[in-house]
């Protein structure tokens, strides 16, 4: 063993025999994330439920225009975030990136409300999936034990995480391949059916954008009308589109962070313009926003509410209904085996900040914080609500809850990216100079600060028009609003913090860590599609000339 001196604190580094990784100042995790699972991670992290299914609610409300219009905007304004984000974590790669960044370089009680918030907003959200898991079930039968499915998918989430985070990386890489194949099916469906290669030979094209139209009215009539619809698809944009925050949270378990998390943060801009964008045009070029069975089956979260398998059940294809399905199930799983992931890391990353209690920073010799793992699956015990009756309201209302979360986590992220970028100018840093250099800064950040404090600020606003106050309505909608305020300004008055000034910022912090990890590792960087190769079986030699031994180097 060999103690290593920083700066506040003294670790203890422990040589990884098998990889020869030195892992120092990484609070018992390990970096066992390789690129090829990062990559992954990064482009199927985010894509679940909500891109197959709830986007027909979208639809519904605002049209095909609206619906495009809106995943557009959103995605372009998620790109800016992204591009904040990636500097900071590829800058320093710590765990619970983004939650641990607030407390270091804005202040302590901006990280512990951060922190507080995404937790729950995780947690909660596991559930859901299994909810969803079994709801999608039911397309096919409804003899479904469902707390046998509850019980499998809670069982199957803790031992996938309880083991080596190579383990839950390998687990994500699979599970990302099929939303990769569930979205190339959902894209070729769409452009072959409409130019007509379909059982009825009717190329339908661009008929719904047409007829019914391409913007639908909501609550209200006319041009107000349209806008609403517009709005209403805005919301459901924030809630579906997601991506940064999920980066970041891999930042402290990926090998060679700052080639690895790099490359993923670019890869997120392609997902937003492929697969969000993209799958906001097929969905409403498949099926027109006043479809009866969209209607009938609005807020079902069952796989009979995917636009995709209504339009294939109009058109009489025959099994594509049901490969959508069995495919739209491992998305579901994915996702909430990646919350729970999140979760336990960001309790891990709280307690180790001063933020919860301290045995939480306790990890198995794999790197899994353990006690923080236990704490986390409480949470999926919510989905044996399913047993009783109303269950699935009160899921919803759940959710509904925790939806705002996901919008504060990029105002964090944002407010967070102001404060680093003051920091480094006040410091002489040259941020040209950092492993990533975010462009257009800091207006960029600025103009997505703006605008995600619009959509949080703005996203009950029903609740307000003439006849339509409900308390409970009120509530669901601004819940983590308020729970955000009252965590960062609770925490302030009781422990007296303040914000950071630019010149007091610690910008080195655990770059020596870090560092000497990066000279240490017998990591090699042989590229994305070079383990793909290895995956498959190519020889290993065949790896090694192409990019020269790792013994040699």
């Amino acid at each position: 063993m060999e103690k290593i001196k920083h700066p506040k604190e003294t670790f203890t580094a422990t040589h990884e025999v098998d990889t020869g990784e030195i892992i120092d100042d990484n609070h018992g995790l390990k970096r066992h994330l390789s690129n090829r699972k990062v990559q992954l991670i990064a482009i199927g992290g985010s894509i679940g439920t909500a891109m197959f299914v709830s986007i027909g609610t979208s639809l519904n409300s605002g049209g095909p225009g609206s619906l495009l219009l809106a995943y557009g905007l959103y995605s372009c304004v998620l790109a800016l975030v992204n591009n904040s984000m990636a500097e900071m974590a590829v800058f320093m790669p710590v765990n619970a990136s983004f939650i641990r960044h607030a407390a270091v370089w804005v202040d302590d009680a901006w990280g512990f409300m951060a922190g507080w918030n995404f937790f729950f907003y995780e947690a909660i959200l596991i559930p859901f999936e299994i909810s969803a898991f079994n709801l999608v079930i039911k397309y096919w039968s409804d003899d479904v034990p469902v707390g046998a499915i509850c019980a499998a998918c809670i069982v199957s989430y803790g031992l996938i995480n309880v083991a080596a985070v190579r383990y839950y990386g390998e687990a994500e890489f699979w599970l990302s391949w099929g939303k990769l194949l569930l979205m190339g099916i959902v894209f070729s469906f769409t452009f072959v059916t409409m130019v007509g290669g379909n059982p009825t030979h009717d190329a339908y094209g661009f008929r719904y954008w047409n007829n019914p139209g391409a913007f639908a009215e909501y609550i209200t009539t006319g041009t107000m009308g349209r806008f609403e619809g517009f709005l209403k698809a805005l919301w459901g944009a924030s809630f579906a589109l997601v991506g940064p925050e999920y980066m970041a949270m891999v930042a402290g378990e990926a090998k060679l962070p700052r080639i690895t998390l790099k490359r993923a943060f670019k890869s997120v801009y392609i997902r937003f313009g492929i697969f969000f964008i993209g799958g906001a045009l097929c969905t409403g070029i498949v099926i027109p926003y006043n479809d009866k069975t969209l209607l009938k089956n609005l807020g079902s979260s069952t796989g009979a509410a995917s636009p995709y398998v209504i339009a294939m059940q109009n058109m009489g294809v025959a099994g594509l209904p049901s490969l959508v399905n069995a495919l739209l199930l491992t998305s579901i799983y994915s996702a909430g085996n990646a919350y729970c992931y999140c979760a336990t890391r960001t309790l891990h990353g709280l307690a180790h900040d001063g933020h919860a209690p301290q045995f939480l920073k306790k990890c198995t010799k794999q790197g899994v914080p353990i006690y923080c793992l236990g704490i986390t699956m409480v949470f999926p015990l919510l989905s044996l609500l399913q047993l009783s009756n109303g269950s699935n309201q009160v899921l919803t209302w759940l959710v509904n809850i925790v939806t705002a979360g996901g919008v504060i986590d990029y105002i964090v992220i944002c407010t967070t990216y102001l404060f680093f970028y003051r920091a480094c100018k006040a410091q002489g840093v040259n941020r040209r100079e950092l492993p990533y250099y975010g462009y257009f800064q800091p207006w960029s950040t600025v103009f997505a600060l703006c605008w995600m404090i619009c959509i949080v600020t703005c996203y009950g606003y029903a609740t307000f028009l003439p006849g339509s106050w409900n308390v409970g309505t009120f509530f669901t909608y601004y819940a983590m609003v308020f729970l955000a305020i009252l965590t960062f300004s609770g925490w302030k008055i009781f422990k007296r913090t303040k914000f950071i000034k630019p010149l007091e910022a610690d910008l080195v912090w655990d770059r020596p860590a870090i560092e000497r990890y990066e000279l240490t590792t017998l990591d090699k960087d042989i590229g994305f599609w070079n383990e793909m190769l290895l995956i498959v079986g190519i020889k290993r030699s065949k790896v090694e000339e192409a990019e020269g031994s790792p013994e040699n180097l």
